[in-house]
């Protein structure tokens, strides 16, 4: 997703809810004050403590960073995806509440993942997120081609991301691995001024203009044909 005010993506109630709690785990400290700042918070937020779930984070650190819920309290999990613990480290600390007996309440937020799958038109009953493709150019391509066979078996939307100054090259890589008759969604920069979201097949993606992709948020998902 781009970046667009909270009212447009987040309920008043996850506003207010994240304006007051004072104890936060997020996977990037800076990014997590920003997002408080844009939202308001009742307490100062050099007084907010972040947490940081890092690579380095490991399950005794969580548990101490999880140990005063114990007792009672609320601490919240920011994501830099979006929705935590959905594509995000996030869920390693969901996994340790869940063994330490804590409560863990989800809260609606936006998923670019979903969100994209909603506009698409492709199919939302049978799904498969798989993250990052590899970067090498022939074994992207060959990833993408194995994803299209799963998807023809399986009829299954195949969902994916990619670093947004790869964008182009993802979408070159899809024209040329896909089959002419599978259904390809862009969806870029969602919840924004900029967003799009359009789907066509690949015969008739080579047919039009390049979408402008660069270094923009960018969701794609496709569907084999029949």
């Amino acid at each position: 997703m781009g970046e667009a005010a909270p009212a447009i993506w987040l309920p008043q109630a996850v506003q207010e809810l994240a304006g007051r709690l004072t104890t936060y785990i997020a996977e990037n400290a800076k990014t997590a004050r920003t997002f408080l700042k844009l939202i308001g918070t009742t307490t100062p937020l050099q007084d907010i403590t972040i947490h940081t779930l890092d690579n380095k984070a490991d399950v005794k650190q969580m548990q101490s960073w999880l140990k005063p819920l114990l007792a009672g309290g609320e601490i919240g999990l920011v994501s830099e995806a979006g929705c935590p613990a959905v594509a995000d480290p996030g869920a390693k600390v969901v996994a340790v509440a869940h063994t330490m007996g804590i409560r863990v309440i989800p809260w609606v937020g936006p998923s670019s993942i979903l969100l994209s799958l909603m506009a698409s038109g492709l199919d939302g009953q049978r799904f498969a997120f798989h993250g990052y493709a590899p970067v090498e150019p022939s074994a992207r391509a060959k990833q993408l081609k194995t994803w299209e066979i799963d998807s023809l078996r399986n009829e299954q939307t195949q969902i994916l991301i990619e670093t947004p100054y790869r964008n182009d090259a993802m979408f070159d890589t899809l024209k040329q691995a896909l089959k002419g008759n599978t259904r390809l969604c862009i969806a870029r920069s969602l919840t924004t001024h900029d967003e799009l979201v359009q789907t066509r097949t690949v015969s008739e993606w080579k047919a039009l203009p390049v979408p402008d992709l660069s270094k923009k948020p960018t969701i794609f998902l496709f569907l084999a044909g029949r």
